[in-house]
């Protein structure tokens, strides 16, 4: 069985039964010009039924971005019509749970039901909007082996902008830009993901995002999304210049790309590594990347290291727990909290133990931020995920009780 139909055939008898729920409780409420109400009820779930067949079913590799972009909103449109229609099905059925029993249903049994159907739709909506803010994250970051120069130091972490988001609209990008030089940073990294699919979605953001300014320089690694791997390609050939135009486009923004590479960042007389991997995800996502190509030198060498890594994955797998591994600070991203977040919650826990913020293994020895990234994938929305950028100022001494998460190998 292919896998559209396995995704497709639960949503649809889903919203069916969600809509038959529905019918028979508006047609109880005995409600003015009842017939018309059960027209639009029986068709509007037709309609969007069939039309969520067709947006699972599509081709989605072999699509132009315009049409892919217009895929993303009819399926977000979908699910933002039919998430507050479970939520008005569950709590009918539970203020009617007293009639079992041969009792009056709860009180406000028509209006709550409604009321938080309405507010979840309110909740749907606004993902939209809150794709347009920006969070900035100040972290203090204090370290006793950091050298004594950089104290003070400001680092200013962005990822996964996922231009492809914004079609040829560079005003989010450009507000972006102006929000992190106004902080007038040391050094930005950008940990991975600048496009979608392909490299021509970034064409339109070069000059943007070539006014990103450091006196250290503005630094980039490659994300999952940035080797061409979510696209149809003609042949082999084209994928491989496609990835060569997109560190090429990069370069040229004056970006410093760290390709399996290190650099060196001086303050005074003193110095910290920088290194940058390529990819390493957990499956399905494929490996590109290579620590011990990345850093030549000896990995237990005292020098201050800061990893740009962006599967958080990585951190967990090979450098938590790793005594051979002198990596004080990883950053990270890819995880976007699954564009959901709320009290410091998030469904990506489910997915990823290492999810958004600041981690630090069991003996504390090794950290890791996961920045939530500031484009979409998959829905255009974030639902209290709001775009991050994050700013870390790094001292000198000894690390604050309960800065961070302590991740627990399994």
């Amino acid at each position: 069985m292919r896998l559209p139909l396995i995704l497709v055939l639960p949503v649809l008898l889903l919203g069916i039964a969600a809509d038959i729920c529905i019918y028979r409780t508006v047609r109880s409420w005995q409600l003015r010009h009842a017939s018309a109400w059960k027209g639009v009820l029986l068709w509007s779930s037709v309609l969007l039924s069939l039309a969520f067949a067709v947006m699972i079913a599509w081709p989605k590799k072999a699509a132009d971005d315009a049409g892919l972009t217009t895929l993303m909103w009819c399926l977000y449109a979908y699910f933002s019509i039919y998430i507050p229609k479970y939520v008005f099905v569950i709590f009918s059925l539970l203020c009617r749970i007293p009639q079992l029993f041969r009792h009056k249903p709860l009180p406000g049994s028509r209006t709550a039901p409604t009321v938080l159907a309405l507010a979840t739709f309110a909740v749907m909506v606004s993902g939209v909007i809150n794709t347009r803010r920006i969070d900035i994250n100040t972290v203090e970051y204090s370290h006793p082996d950091l050298p004594e120069a950089f104290e003070g130091f400001e680092m200013i972490q962005i990822s996964d902008l996922h231009t492809g988001t914004y079609g040829t609209d560079t005003s989010f990008v450009s507000k972006l830009v102006d929000s992190i030089n106004g902080r007038r940073p040391d050094v930005i990294v950008f940990t991975g993901d600048i496009v979608n699919r392909h490299t021509s979605e970034l064409e339109p953001f070069v000059p943007v995002l070539a006014r990103l300014n450091a006196p250290l320089g503005v630094y980039s690694i490659l994300g999952n999304h940035d080797y061409g791997d979510y696209y149809k390609w003609p042949s082999p050939d084209a994928k491989a210049e496609n990835r060569r135009q997109l560190l090429d486009l990069q370069r040229g923004m004056g970006w410093k790309m760290l390709n399996n590479e290190s650099a060196v960042l001086r303050a005074g007389g003193d110095s910290i590594v920088l290194i940058g991997v390529e990819n390493i995800g957990d499956p399905p996502f494929p490996v590109y990347g290579d620590l011990d190509e990345a850093y030549s030198g000896d990995p237990a060498d005292p020098a201050f290291k800061i990893l740009l890594s962006h599967n958080p994955a990585h951190w967990c797998s090979d450098i938590a727990q790793s005594p051979d591994k002198n990596i004080a600070l990883t950053l990270a991203g890819h995880t976007h909290a699954m564009q959901m977040s709320a009290g410091g919650k998030s469904p990506a826990s489910f997915r990823y133990p290492t999810w958004g913020g600041m981690y630090t293994d069991t003996d504390g020895a090794h950290d890791l931020y996961v920045n939530i990234g500031t484009g979409e994938v998959g829905i255009p929305a974030r639902i209290g995920a709001t775009p991050e950028v994050t700013v870390f100022r790094f001292s000198r001494g000894p690390k604050a009780e309960g800065y961070a998460k302590t991740y627990k190998a399994e």
